[in-house]
């Protein structure tokens, strides 16, 4: 009796079958509901600071002095005064979308510079000589031991308000924060055995730091980012609340919050809507940073992975 030999699996079969690290991601995501629905809204508020501005410019603009401190809901009227209309009579819900953009240009700025900055201090901090990493250490200390915002209010007073001025003074306030994070992980990782290996191997101090310790340290910088960009926009809106943000004709949501403060009592709106686009954007942020801390940690992975669509 012959007996039949099953054929082995062919190996690019196998790798086929495996799923990308994309759509991997993507059913981590729709396993999080909340997560899901806080990338939904974050892809709009970012598609809405692309393309609001060249779209609702003159809307956002438009004086109607009959319409000042317009209530909202009132459907009779425009689609664009349902949210109201301040005390100028401009639409409300044009000018908040117009605002997205210089709100999310200003925190995204300002993550990214203080990221990039300080992972590089703390990449030569975690990886360098003993003194080296002392003088880093000492600069962040400088920088940590002054207020923030006191610090950009003093900074914005002399220099003057500007997008670009704003950007940097957030940035350079936000970088001990990497940096901290950044050596922290570099002093524990340098520490294995693929570290020790690619030393013996010949493999060069930049090689090491960008090709091999970096991307193990990328995935807590990514999650720390994305909590950070909520802090820098509550930041530049408190800044622009106080009048030493933004100045008109630019807006944002904290000047637009700063606008109808003194309307509270009679237009409540007119500071509560640019308030709640704060608070969900910022919601939507830790939403989705607390998810990104779960699904790019392969120790805690498995819990949004059993919960996702199966194959087959």
């Amino acid at each position: 009796m012959a007996i039949q030999s099953t054929p082995a699996p062919n190996p690019k079969e196998t790798i086929a079958e495996e799923p990308s690290a994309l759509v991997r991601m993507g059913r981590m995501l729709w396993a999080d509901k909340f997560a899901l629905c806080a990338a939904i809204f974050l892809v709009f508020v970012i598609v809405m600071a692309i393309i609001g501005p060249t779209l609702l410019d003159d809307l956002a603009t438009k004086q109607n002095l009959r319409g000042r401190n317009l209530a909202p809901f009132m459907f009779d009227r425009e689609w664009f005064m349902w949210l109201g209309a301040d005390a100028l009579g401009r639409p409300l819900w044009p000018r908040i979308i117009v605002a997205t953009q210089n709100t999310i240009m200003v925190a995204a700025g300002a993550v990214l510079i203080s990221a990039i900055i300080g992972t590089l201090l703390g990449l030569i901090a975690g990886f360098a000589s003993e003194r080296t990493s002392q003088i880093i250490m000492r600069l962040a200390d400088v920088i940590m031991s002054f207020p923030s915002l006191l610090v950009a209010v003093i900074v914005l007073y002399i220099l003057g308000s500007s997008i670009m001025n704003l950007m940097l003074v957030l940035s350079i306030t936000r970088i001990p924060v990497y940096l901290r994070t950044t050596r922290a992980e570099v002093l524990e990782i340098k520490s294995r055995m693929f570290v020790q290996a690619a030393k013996v191997m010949g493999a060069s101090s930049k090689r090491i730091l960008f090709r091999h310790i970096l991307p193990v340290v990328l995935p807590t910088l990514t999650t720390l980012a994305t909590l950070d960009f909520a802090y820098v926009m509550l930041a530049e809106s408190a800044l622009s609340f106080l009048g030493i943000g933004i100045q008109p004709p630019e807006i944002t949501w904290g000047l637009m919050i700063s606008q109808g403060r003194q309307y509270l009592t009679n237009a409540w709106w007119l500071s509560f809507w640019p308030g709640l686009a704060i608070i969900l954007t910022t919601l939507s942020l830790n939403l989705l940073s607390n998810w990104l801390r779960i699904a790019l940690d392969p120790v805690q992975r498995w819990r949004l992975e059993m919960k996702g669509p199966k194959n087959g």
